[in-house]
C-alpha cells in the first residue's frame, strides 16, 4: 500500500478500509495481489448489481472495441447509443408503461442530480428543492445543498442554499406521518416555506442508513406534489436497476416521478453513465443549455444495452432478488436475534439490507472483522451505524453463503470483543 500513501490524496477512504491490492475480479468474488480472495457484499457502492466482469458483457465490450467502435461522442449519434436507447425502452419502459426522453447528462449520479435541479428550475421558474433527512445525492454543490450529511456538507467550503429539508418517512418514530407537516409548511402562506421547483427524494436512501419509505408514504408524497405543482424526482442512483428487486425502486408504490436520475449499475459492467429521464412535457432544454464533455461513453452504452437484453426480458432477476433477500434478511435477524448486546435492527428491502446497531462504533468494527475473515462490506447511516448487506444481484447460492456466514462469525467475535471490553482487528 505504500505507493498509494505516498503519492494519492489524504481524500481516499474506501482503500482504509480495505487495505489490500487487488488485481482480479469474478462475479461476487475479489482477488488480491497475494491471491487471498475475498465475497464481494460491497458492490462497489451499487455500481455492480451484475457483479464482476459479467461474462457476456465483457465479450460485447471486447468485440465492439476490437472492431474500433467509437469511444467519445458527446452527444453525437452512434450505433451503441441508438441500440441503448431501444433497448431501455423496449425492456423498461414500454412494459411499465413509462413515457420519458432520455437526456445523457455526464457520467455520474451527480451529474444527473444536478441536470434534474437545474431542469425543475428552468420548467417552474421557482428556486427551492425540498429534500429529506439523511438524504445523499451527490458531491457537486447543488447536490450536496440537498444531501443531509453534516460531514459530506461541511466540505463544500461554501454556503449550500435553495433547499430546505423535510422529515422522511419514520424520522419522527413509529404512528408520526411527516408529510403532514410538510403539507401543512407548503400549503401555508405563512410557513416562510417558498413553494418549492420539485421534491427530491431516494425511495430508499443508501447512504443514509438503509430508510425505506412506505409505499402509501411514496404515494402521498405524489398526491401533494400533484396538487402543488411539484415536480417529483426520484433519485434512484444507488437503489435503482433492481437493487429493490423491480428495475425501479418506485414500482412497488406504483407511482411516476416526472423526473429519474439513474447511474452506478447502468452500465451494466462498472463503467461510468448517468442518465436523467424526463416526462416528455418537461423537455425544455434549449439545444447545448445543459451539456458535459463525457456524456457519449459508447463503452458503457454498449454494456448497459447488453445488461437490459441479459437480464431485463421478463421478470426472472426481480423474482430472483426476491428469493435471495429473503434468505438475507432470515439470516440477519438470527444475527440480530442472537447478539441482543447489539441490540440490532434489520433494516432494507431486495437486496440492501443491514443491521442497524446501537453503538456505531460496532459497525465499523464489524465490517473491519469481516474483512480480516474474507469478506468486503461497507457501513451506512450518518454516524457508520449500520451494517450495509449489499451483494450483487446475481449472486451464487455458494458465495452468498459463505458471505453470510463470514458477517455471522465477525459479528460474534466484536460482541465476544465487546463484552470482555477489549478492540482488535481483525480475526482472531
Amino acid at each position: 500500500m505504500e505507493i498509494f500513501e505516498r503519492l494519492e490524496s489524504e481524500v481516499r477512504g474506501y482503500c482504509r478500509c480495505f487495505p489490500a491490492v487487488f488485481t482480479q475480479a469474478q462475479g461476487a468474488r475479489i482477488t488480491d495481489e497475494n491471491g487471498a480472495s475475498y465475497v464481494d457484499f460491497f458492490s462497489g457502492a451499487g455500481a455492480l448489481n451484475y457483479g464482476h466482469n459479467d461474462p457476456r458483457m465483457k465479450r460485447e465490450l471486447i468485440r465492439y472495441l476490437a472492431n474500433d467502435g467509437v469511444v467519445h461522442s458527446l452527444d453525437m449519434a452512434t450505433t451503441a447509443k441508438a441500440e441503448f436507447l431501444e433497448a431501455l425502452e423496449s425492456f423498461v419502459l414500454l412494459p411499465r408503461n413509462l413515457d420519458y426522453r432520455m437526456q445523457f447528462p455526464g457520467p455520474t449520479g451527480t451529474n444527473a442530480v444536478e441536470a434534474a435541479l437545474k431542469l425543475a428550475r428552468k420548467v417552474t421558474g421557482r428556486e427551492t428543492i425540498i429534500s429529506f433527512t439523511n438524504a445523499f445525492h451527490g458531491m457537486t454543490l447543488g447536490s450536496l445543498a440537498i444531501t443531509g450529511n453534516s460531514f459530506k456538507r461541511r466540505g463544500a467550503g461554501v454556503p449550500l442554499t435553495l433547499g430546505d429539508t423535510m422529515p422522511f418517512d419514520g424520522y419522527l418514530g413509529e404512528g408520526v406521518d411527516t408529510l403532514d407537516y410538510l403539507e401543512a409548511l407548503v400549503a401555508d402562506e405563512g410557513s416562510g416555506v417558498d413553494l418549492p421547483a420539485a421534491v427530491i427524494l431516494e425511495t430508499v436512501q443508501a447512504e443514509g442508513g438503509i430508510n425505506v419509505a412506505g409505499s402509501r408514504w411514496l404515494q402521498r408524497l405524489e398526491q401533494i406534489c400533484r396538487s402543488h405543482d411539484i415536480l417529483l424526482i426520484v433519485d434512484d442512483i444507488q437503489v435503482g436497476c433492481g437493487r429493490t428487486g423491480p428495475f425501479f425502486s418506485f414500482e412497488r408504490a406504483g407511482i411516476q416521478p416526472d423526473l429519474v436520475c439513474l447511474s452506478k449499475s447502468l452500465s451494466g459492467y462498472g463503467l461510468p453513465l448517468a442518465l436523467l429521464l424526463i416526462r416528455p412535457d418537461l423537455d425544455v432544454w434549449d439545444p447545448g443549455e445543459h451539456n458535459g464533455t463525457f456524456r457519449g461513453h459508447n463503452p458503457a452504452f454498449v454494456t448497459a444495452r447488453s445488461a437490459l437484453e441479459t437480464y431485463w426480458q421478463g421478470d426472472a432477476l426481480s423474482r430472483r432478488v426476491e428469493a435471495t433477500s429473503e434468505k438475507v434478511r432470515s439470516r440477519l435477524e438470527i444475527i440480530a436475534e442472537t447478539n441482543p448486546v447489539l441490540a440490532a435492527e434489520v433494516r432494507g428491502v431486495g437486496l440492501i439490507q443491514g443491521l442497524a446497531v446501537a453503538e456505531s462504533a460496532l459497525a465499523g468494527r464489524i465490517c473491519s472483522e469481516a474483512f480480516g475473515r474474507g469478506l468486503i462490506m461497507e457501513t451506512a447511516g450518518p454516524e457508520g451505524q449500520v451494517v450495509k448487506v449489499m451483494p450483487p444481484l446475481t449472486v451464487d447460492e455458494i458465495a452468498l453463503k459463505e458471505g453470510l456466514e463470514i458477517l455471522e462469525v465477525a459479528v460474534q467475535a466484536v460482541v465476544r470483543q465487546h463484552e470482555s471490553g477489549s478492540v482488535t482487528e481483525g480475526p482472531q
